[in-house]
């Protein structure tokens, strides 16, 4: 049963040598869990099945989907990594051993904030499986849902803890990935564990207030379907409620009066084109009374995971407030499943990088991924045996982020809390070697003063090499560090 709905949903995703595969995959994965159950009672394999078919969902590549159905056999069962490579492939075992040392890992964390283990070798374990493919961070979000969606099997004092550990890892890793819509869904899973009593009381003020202005909001809704067609504007138009844990975020930050939070409910306009966008935007401020603070440009300055749209907020002419999110299709996909829907395997699986497993994010990552890079840096270093202090490791992979653009226009993403220094050494270890002073938006700005997104940073240099032992206070980044170190040692100047 479970095997003939997962291939039926999966028959027009995947052509007929992969739905071979995945049919081999399942059989595998069947005798090699055969026996074992989940807290449910259910047979163990409806897991591993549900979450390939999450992982299709996303629109993942089918090596992804193998190894989703596989995940679990090399840590639960006796099957073994060869035995994987030797029926399904080199790749898919590589992403299943990607995926056991990310649950090897996380059996030595402490620091549930940072993700990050306590022990060398786990953290190096950790670092090495993500780093070298980030399918390996989605399988892991997708074992992760479907565990949440069957968390009431689970004793209480288990479901707090995978719920926190939900909250305050899994949730912000899928903001990293820009996959709003798997964020959301873990964080109302979690909360609602975490908080039932307060989950409870919000979704009743939340049904309350929706129930008093849906009927208004359609109207609304009718105003500007017939002002968009006028204009001759091709586009769908459709509500977003506010997520409960999303709503319980806000009405923190304006000490708990939901009158302040206009958007409870929003209306999402999709058109064809990112012109489009901006004319829809003309069409509803011609139709109502803008508020200014509230009007945003994520696509001329998209959030640091990727996000883009058009927001604003407006006052109809019977004092009703809306906020309208205006994007593209290939906006709305990427706002929904992030990096699942816009890294694509499949045209990389003839490079010689793909498969000899070295990292590959250099080629290609936009501005929001450049995370990635960093990560795969270290992760190269760590498998090749070199020796990376403590503090090198040190990593936040799931902070938050900011955008820097060059004097060119070029786009660099930093952690939140970035130096000029640390914006130089991504640019180029050669150009911050040489700088001697920083301009953010036209003004001289001190190296250690933090940069903000949106800043424009120009690197003034000298031709003599600048940099001295100093500097070691005034980088923040992983990548600076290590660069700066180099340097310094090359120079004689650090030990």
């Amino acid at each position: 049963m479970y095997e003939r709905d997962l291939l039926t949903s999966l028959q027009h995703l995947y052509n007929e040598d992969e739905l071979l595969d995945i049919r081999l995959a399942i059989k595998y994965a069947t005798k090699k869990h055969n026996g074992q159950k989940r807290k449910s009672g259910e047979p163990y394999i409806t897991h591993p099945l549900a979450v390939a078919n999450l992982l299709a969902d996303w629109g993942m590549d089918s090596d992804t989907i193998l190894a989703g159905i596989l995940h679990d056999t090399v840590e639960d069962t006796d099957a073994t990594l060869e035995e994987i490579e030797a029926q399904f492939g080199r790749d898919v075992a590589f992403l299943i051993d990607g995926v056991t040392k990310v649950s090897q890992a996380r059996a030595g964390m402490r620091d549930l904030s940072s993700y990050l283990p306590q022990t060398k070798d786990n953290l190096s374990k950790l670092l090495i499986a993500v780093g070298q493919d980030v399918r390996v961070i989605i399988i892991k979000l997708a074992d992760r849902t479907h565990n949440m969606q069957t968390l009431q099997h689970m004793k209480p004092d288990k479901q707090q803890k995978i719920s926190r550990e939900t909250l305050e890892v899994f949730a912000p890793m899928a903001d990293r990935l820009g996959m709003g819509k798997v964020r959301m869904q873990l964080e109302e899973m979690a909360f609602r564990y975490l908080d039932t009593n307060e989950y409870t009381r919000l979704q009743k003020l939340m049904r309350q207030r929706l129930g008093r202005s849906t009927r208004k909001l359609g109207a609304v809704r009718v105003e500007v379907e017939r002002a968009l067609t006028a204009q001759r504007i091709s586009f769908e138009i459709n509500g977003r409620v506010k997520s409960i844990y999303s709503l319980h975020k806000k009405l923190v930050k304006v000490e708990n009066n939901i009158d302040d939070i206009y958007d409870l409910m929003a209306l999402r306009v999709i058109v064809a084109t990112k012109d489009d966008c901006y004319r829809v935007l003309g069409v509803l401020h011609s139709l109502y009374q803008p508020m200014l603070a509230r009007i945003k440009d994520y696509i001329a300055a998209p959030k640091p995971n990727g996000y883009q749209s058009l927001h604003t907020t407006v006052i109809t002419p019977s004092k009703q407030i809306v906020e309208f999110q205006i994007r593209t299709q290939e906006m709305h996909e990427y706002a929904e499943r992030g990096l699942a829907a816009s890294f694509h395997y499949h045209e990389q699986k003839s490079s010689k990088s793909y498969t000899a497993k070295k990292p590959r994010a250099k080629t290609a990552l936009p501005a929001h991924l450049q995370w990635i890079t960093e990560l795969q840096e270290i992760a190269a270093r760590l498998q090749n045996g070199d020796e990376i202090s403590t503090d090198q490791l040190a990593i936040d992979l799931f902070g938050s982020r900011i955008f820097v653009y060059s004097p060119k226009g070029d786009i660099y993403n930093l952690p939140e809390g970035a130096l000029p220094l640390d914006f130089a050494y991504l640019v180029h270890s050669d150009l911050a070697k040489h700088a001697y002073s920083f301009k953010v938006n036209g003004n001289i700005h001190a190296f250690d003063k933090p940069l903000e997104n949106g800043n424009m940073v120009e690197i003034v240099t000298r031709k003599m090499p600048q940099v001295k032992p100093t500097w070691v206070n005034l980088v923040r980044t992983t990548h600076s560090k290590e660069k700066l170190r180099a340097q310094l040692k090359k120079r004689g100047l650090f030990t």
